[in-house]
C-alpha cells in the first residue's frame, strides 16, 4: 500500500532524514519508534505532503506522493491525526468533524462517515454543539481522530495520539486504533508510549537521528536491545 524509498528531508540546510525506507501493507498497524528528535514527526509530515522531500519516493497505491501538496495527498486516501490535535477551538465539535470531509470524494459520503465516527465515539454525539476548545484533552483527541476518519482514508497517520492524556484515556485511544484497523484502514503510528504501540502493531521501525536503524515484527522489536536502550530506557 505505502512504500517509502530512500527519503531525504531537510529543514533549510539541516538534514532531518537520511535515506529512510519503510513500507505498510493493507490492514497493518506499523509503528515508528524512537527518542525525541529522532525524526518521527518529520517522516509523517513528509508522507502527508506537509514537508517536501529532497530525494526519494513515497508511493501510495501506485502513485508517487513526493512533492504532492497535503490536500491532494488527502484526496489520494491518506489522512493525518497531527501531534497536538490542532483542532479549531472556536468551532463546534460538529464543525470540526465536517471539515474532515471537505474533499470531494469524502463529501458525497458525509452522512455515512459521520454516523460511523459517532458510533465509534458516542461522546462526540453528546458534545456535537460544544466548542472544541472547551473539551477535555481526551475528547479533543477523539475529535481529531474522527475528523481524520471523515476523509475516508485508506491509510491513517497518527502522530503521538496519546501525548498528554490520562492513562484511562490512553487505553481508549489504543482501543480506537485497533477498531480502525478492524475496518480495513492501515495505520502508521508514531507514539511515545512505545510498549503500547508495539503491543498493537504488526511491525515496527526504530528511527534514530534521522535513520532507520532497526526493523522487524513488533513482538521481536520489543525485545530488541537497541529499542530497549533507545526508547524503553532499559
Amino acid at each position: 500500500m505505502l512504500q517509502v524509498d530512500e527519503l531525504d528531508v531537510f529543514y533549510g540546510d539541516a538534514q532531518a532524514l537520511w535515506r529512510v525506507s519503510m513500507s505498510i501493507a493493507s490492514g497493518e498497524v506499523v509503528s515508528v519508534v524512537g527518542s525525541n528528535g529522532a525524526g518521527k514527526s518529520t517522516l509523517v509530515g513528509a508522507i502527508m505532503g506537509m514537508l517536501r522531500a529532497r530525494h526519494g519516493r513515497i508511493v501510495f497505491d501506485g502513485s508517487d506522493l513526493a512533492g504532492m501538496p497535503g490536500h491532494r495527498t488527502c484526496q489520494a486516501g491518506v489522512a493525518i491525526v497531527p501531534e497536538g490535535r490542532r483542532l479549531f477551538p472556536f468551532l463546534t465539535v460538529r464543525d470540526n468533524l465536517d471539515l474532515g470531509a471537505f474533499n470531494k470524494g469524502a463529501r458525497v459520503h458525509h452522512e455515512e462517515s459521520l454516523q460511523r465516527v459517532l458510533a465509534l465515539f458516542p461522546r462526540l454525539a453528546e458534545r456535537s454543539d460544544q466548542l472544541a476548545g472547551s473539551l477535555s484533552g481526551g475528547e479533543q483527541q477523539m475529535v481529531a481522530i474522527g475528523r481524520a476518519l471523515m476523509a475516508r482514508p485508506r491509510l491513517l497517520l497518527m502522530d503521538e495520539p496519546s501525548l498528554g492524556l490520562a492513562p484511562v484515556i490512553v487505553d481508549e485511544v489504543f482501543e480506537v486504533i485497533e477498531s480502525v484497523r478492524a475496518t480495513g484502514v492501515s495505520v502508521l503510528l508514531v507514539e511515545q508510549n512505545v510498549q503500547r504501540a508495539l503491543d498493537i502493531s504488526t511491525r515496527a521501525y526504530l528511527l534514530s537521528e534521522g535513520r532507520i536503524v532497526s526493523e522487524g515484527a513488533a513482538d521481536e522489536m520489543s525485545r530488541d536491545p537497541a529499542v530497549r536502550r533507545a526508547v524503553l530506557g532499559v
